[in-house]
């Protein structure tokens, strides 16, 4: 009988515990629409972000770029290879150049849509 009176004491402690979890997280969620978290991840869609060009390759219109974080695409670091937008930007750097640059996903693809050397 300690066991059943036990046991339900923590089932109820457990409930309890879940919907002050719950409850938490939906405020969350209430102070987005007041502060316009939400709408704060549109505006990063066109951040800058930094980057060194580690090789141009304009027969295939592609860069490749070791770049710090992507915040707009939730990245972290690291190296990978981009299609660009305007095949003209390939022309503006070489190997070696620092970069800021603008990546976003156009049909499938991760695009490079704007591109300032440093």
């Amino acid at each position: 009988m300690k066991h059943v009176i036990a046991s339900l004491a923590m089932g109820c402690a457990l409930a309890a515990s879940a919907s002050a979890c719950a409850a938490a997280d939906m405020s969350d969620m209430n102070d987005m629409s007041t502060t316009g978290g939400a709408h704060e991840h549109s505006g990063a869609k066109n951040s800058m972000s930094h980057g060194e060009v580690r090789k141009v390759d304009a027969a295939a219109g592609k860069l490749t770029i070791r770049h710090g974080p992507l915040e707009n695409l939730g990245m972290g670091p690291m190296t990978m290879v981009f299609k660009v937008k305007d095949p003209a930007m390939l022309s503006q750097v070489k190997a070696g150049d620092s970069i800021d640059f603008v990546a976003e996903e156009l049909d499938g693809a991760l695009t490079v849509t704007e591109l300032h050397k440093q």
